[in-house]
């Protein structure tokens, strides 16, 4: 998942910090934002950070401060999943077309994480970072996934009714191990298991890049509904064994002190 790990070292989010903004002969460019984006995977790189530069050219612009857009990211994330959740019982029982709805979460999903990549090419690029920000960041991102997850869960029950608890209950649990292991990652714990930047690892770990899970699921919900579970169920064993993985991993080199 790429939401960085906010740290008072290097925080990734900023509030309002007092004192105008740059001219608008010297703004930074696109270009500037993205040099100093916080990757996240293959799809978030060339996509979603990408368009997170151009909503800070935006912001930089109209003097939005980054945590306003760490809001919007949350209120736009939340809005389209309620819509989604309210949507799932008309769409099963073929009420309503399921490929606008899904069209809506495609979109909206993907233009919500590119507010949540600008945020913090925001902060950086114009000095507003601050430890405060950060934390805001991380707790819109945290309910703007809360919300998410709803969202697919109710999805899959309406699609398919026999849909057992657990498998919800565990789906919604491991979910989180992207974001909790991204925020550990500041400091003297960061660490990864896998270093190399070779393109066939990379494509491998399309399967955590935020960008591309939500991508998947927005054309699930677009152009199939009635497999959500079967995302559901993938993303419970892919995180499931990244949880189980991660804590073999840390766990050894606890050991090794």
């Amino acid at each position: 998942m790429s939401t960085p790990s906010p740290s008072a070292e290097n925080p990734p989010n900023a509030t309002t910090v007092a004192g105008p903004p740059p001219p608008a002969s010297s703004a930074p460019t696109a270009a500037d934002y993205y040099k100093v984006n916080r990757g996240g995977g293959l799809f978030s790189e060339a996509i979603s950070q990408r368009l997170g530069s151009h909503i800070a050219v935006f912001a930089h612009k109209y003097q939005l401060a980054p945590t306003v857009l760490s809001v919007a990211n949350l209120g736009l994330s939340c809005l389209v999943s309620f819509i989604v959740v309210a949507a799932a019982g008309p769409v099963a029982e073929g009420r309503i077309w399921a490929w606008p709805i899904g069209l809506l979460a495609l979109l909206g999903w993907q233009f919500a994480y590119g507010l949540d990549c600008s945020d913090g090419q925001l902060a950086r690029v114009t000095g507003q970072a601050s430890t405060a920000g950060g934390r805001v960041d991380v707790l819109c991102d945290v309910a703007a996934q809360i919300a998410l997850v709803a969202a697919l869960c109710a999805t899959a029950s309406a699609q398919v009714p026999a849909t057992p608890a657990w498998l919800l209950a565990a789906f919604a649990g491991t979910w989180m191990v992207n974001l909790v292991t991204s925020v550990m990652q500041g400091g003297d714990q960061a660490s990864s298991m896998v270093t190399s930047s070779a393109l066939p690892i990379r494509v491998v770990k399309l399967v955590r890049d935020y960008g591309a899970v939500i991508a998947l699921a927005g054309a699930v919900l677009t152009v199939a509904p009635q497999w959500t579970i079967w995302v559901i169920g993938a993303f419970t064993l892919i995180n499931g064994a990244f949880l189980a993985a991660s804590i073999a991993f840390s766990g050894r080199q606890a050991l090794r002190l």
